[in-house]
């Protein structure tokens, strides 16, 4: 037992190891019998593995979920032809340099200096970007806004890990100089912006969020950090994540909704969606794995894009699943997303997944085949009124909108084993080592608990899996032969798991405002509601110009919160 541990066996030794038990106890009839917590105790003991009885009463529950979806994926038939979803490409482990076109043709928009400051904050990149160009106000100016503005709702938001405020004052002035020597390095030229703190910045704190990384530095700076660098755009801040990127709560505590400060603002990516709804920063990043752009900006009212897998490159980014982590804007509106994705797309030497693809903005709405899901529109929610009102919204517009339907036959928390089983691996050091125990939530969904349960699902799942992944890629992708971009309720039909998987881009906007049910009477407090624009791969810039469509007939990403 111990040689095998030492060889490292011990994690693979230890789902087959429960399963043999399993049988062993004389159930290998019965699909139905439970994996007990004595079961998990004998196994670690073979596969060399160590848990508290307190993890493992925590994990008993997930294990036997995982056998269910084990034995879900079992009923989907596969021929032998279907490869994986990760195929083992040695071309694109060669480092090339990055190459590719992209067009952007930015018309600054008319738009004169609001009196306030206040306003100022709240203004949308392509407004600061063309005051900025024509010298009405200045980058200093505007970082000494949003620096200000950070420090003063920080403690009641919590969406600030650490300021970067040396190295700001010094870009933004640089950039003022530059401009006035007559440089212009684009729309992005002098904007304040913040990260989420799982991006590494050389000289400053890379957190992850989580009690045992809270003092790591990285020396190093994310590559999407050195595009927007390149760019013109001023960091301002680091922002807060849920721990490893899950949830609101990180080791400072919670970030908080603008909207309403009794509610968390949901995550990963919680304190890019608080600040930017806040007016704290001109625009964020934030990552999403599965739901951390959309649910955030959906929680905060603000506008997200998660790209195209593999169009940004991850690179000094924390690692939580390399098959699904995107990089993505968020931001005022789509305008603003096109204009931050220009920048920091394309093929990157240090990231093997990353690629190019062409990126020409804008493009016209009225030359794209739009449809919408319409199995999520007519499920019951209590939403549904308003997500229908957007249907509405761009018929008025012009677009003819065809009914499309997303295959609705796959077990998603099978497939989607594998997000926990390369969380497991990412994490797996953590886990062994024993520091998931400082994490502050010690819950059954927080991370802690996921990695154990993780080590469980055995490697031939995890393949078999990533197959269904690519019969459920080419399943959505005959759906977009008929059209180039559809719209969805954010979270209807499992529209949010399935394009994480397949890697389609999604456009997220704010659609309306629903009362918070216990507000007191005369509150200001509301809730944002959103809706989601999904397109064909690579076709990024078509969902982003019909949410910019679409955000052309509505104001709702103009509303400023109570905090602010």
């Amino acid at each position: 037992m111990s040689y095998f541990s030492a060889a490292g066996l011990g994690g693979t030794l230890f789902p087959g190891t429960l399963w043999t038990l399993r049988h062993a106890a004389g159930q290998q009839t019965s699909d139905d019998a439970p994996i007990t917590v004595g079961m998990i105790e004998q196994a670690e003991q073979i596969a060399g593995l160590t848990f508290s009885p307190e993890q493992r009463e925590l994990m008993v529950e997930d294990v036997n979920d995982n056998l269910d979806a084990i034995l879900a994926l079992r009923e989907r038939p596969l021929p032998n032809e279907t490869a994986p979803a990760l195929i083992f490409d040695p071309a694109r482990l060669v480092p090339v340099p990055p190459a590719g076109p992209t067009t952007v043709d930015w018309q600054a928009p008319g738009v004169s200096k609001p009196a306030s400051s206040e306003a100022l904050a709240f203004l949308p990149v392509t407004e600061l970007a063309a005051l900025m160009r024509a010298g009405e106000v200045t980058s200093v100016e505007l970082t000494r806004l949003y620096l200000s503005r950070l420090k003063q709702y920080d403690p009641v938001l919590k969406c600030v890990v650490t300021l970067t405020e040396e190295r700001a004052l010094q870009q933004a002035a640089e950039r003022d100089a530059e401009l006035a020597a007559g440089t212009w390095r684009g729309p992005l030229h002098g904007i304040p912006w913040g990260a989420k703190d799982l991006l590494a910045v050389e000289g400053y704190p890379t957190t992850w969020g989580a009690v045992p990384y809270q003092n790591q530095v990285i020396d190093q700076t994310a590559e999407v950090v050195k595009r927007l660098d390149e760019a013109g755009a001023v960091l301002v801040a680091k922002l807060t994540l849920g721990a490893l990127a899950w949830g609101d709560v990180w080791f400072g505590g919670r970030t908080n909704n603008p909207w309403n400060i009794e509610q968390g603002s949901s995550g990963s990516s919680a304190g890019s969606g608080s600040a930017v709804a806040a007016g704290l920063v001109g625009f964020a990043l934030g990552t999403e794995t599965l739901g951390s752009i959309v649910s955030p900006s959906t929680r905060n009212g603000v506008t997200g894009l998660r790209p195209t897998f593999g169009r940004v490159s991850r690179h000094g980014a924390m690692a939580l699943s390399w098959s699904m982590d995107k990089i993505g804007p968020m931001v005022r509106h789509a305008d603003d997303a096109a204009l931050v994705f220009a920048a920091i797309h394309g093929q990157d030497a240090n990231d093997p997944f990353s690629r190019d693809a062409a990126f020409t903005w804008p493009v016209d709405p009225k030359s794209l085949r739009v449809g919408y899901f319409a199995r999520a529109f007519e499920a019951e929610r209590p939403n549904a009124n308003v997500d229908a009102a957007v249907l509405d919204v761009l018929r008025g517009a012009g677009f003819e909108l065809q009914p499309i339907d997303l295959p609705a036959n796959y077990p998603l928390n099978g497939l989607l084993l594998t997000l926990g089983v390369e969380a497991a691996a990412a994490f797996d050091d953590l886990t062994r080592s024993g520091g998931t125990d400082a994490m502050v939530r010690q819950i059954r969904n927080a991370w802690p608990n996921v990695f154990r349960t993780s080590r469980l699902v055995p490697a031939v799942e995890y393949v078999q899996a990533n197959r269904l992944r690519t019969q459920l890629l080419h399943e959505v992708e005959r759906v977009m032969e008929a059209v180039d971009v559809f719209v969805t309720p954010s979270f209807g039909g499992g529209v949010l798991q399935i394009t994480n998987l397949t890697g389609h881009p999604t456009v997220v906007v704010p659609n309306g405002f629903l009362p918070v049910e216990d507000a007191p009477a005369g509150s200001p407090r509301r809730q944002p509601t959103s809706i989601s624009f999904v397109a064909g791969l690579d076709k990024d810039a078509a969902a982003l110009s019909v949410a910019a469509a679409y955000q052309a007939q509505t104001d709702f990403h103009r509303r400023r919160p109570p905090v602010g």
